[in-house]
């Protein structure tokens, strides 16, 4: 079992940046980085492969960067030219269990963390 730990989440005014990072217990090969906002379903935000390969969503591409730190144990989510739109609880998932083109899918991660939230106001 994998254990994640998000951190970094808060408050930013639109057009302001924030990076959100996860702590995991072991270095895993394939992460994913997911919001939900209230109302809506989670949906894959980002997702970094074991050979690097990055992946976004439409909605950030340009804007978030993911990236990892093995040595550490960690991925990060930098988030820049935040908007609105983007406030949403945040949550690291792990261990991808489908095929890479499916990366950005809730139902193919076994492991997740408990998330952070991230406001972002006008």
């Amino acid at each position: 079992q994998v254990q994640l730990v998000e951190s970094g989440g808060g408050s930013v005014q639109s057009g302001g940046s924030l990076k959100l990072s996860c702590k995991h217990s072991i270095n895993t090969l394939d992460v994913g980085w997911f919001r939900q906002a209230p109302g809506k379903e989670r949906e894959g935000v980002a997702a970094i492969y074991s050979d690097q390969s990055m992946m976004y969503a439409d909605s950030v591409k340009g804007r978030f960067t993911i990236s990892r730190d093995n040595a550490k144990k960690t991925y990060y989510l930098q988030m820049n030219s935040l908007k609105t739109e983007d406030t949403a609880m945040y949550y690291c998932a792990a261990d991808l269990r489908c095929s890479w083109g499916n990366a950005l899918l809730v139902s193919c991660y076994r492991n997740w963390g408990q998330g952070t939230q991230v406001t972002v106001s006008s």
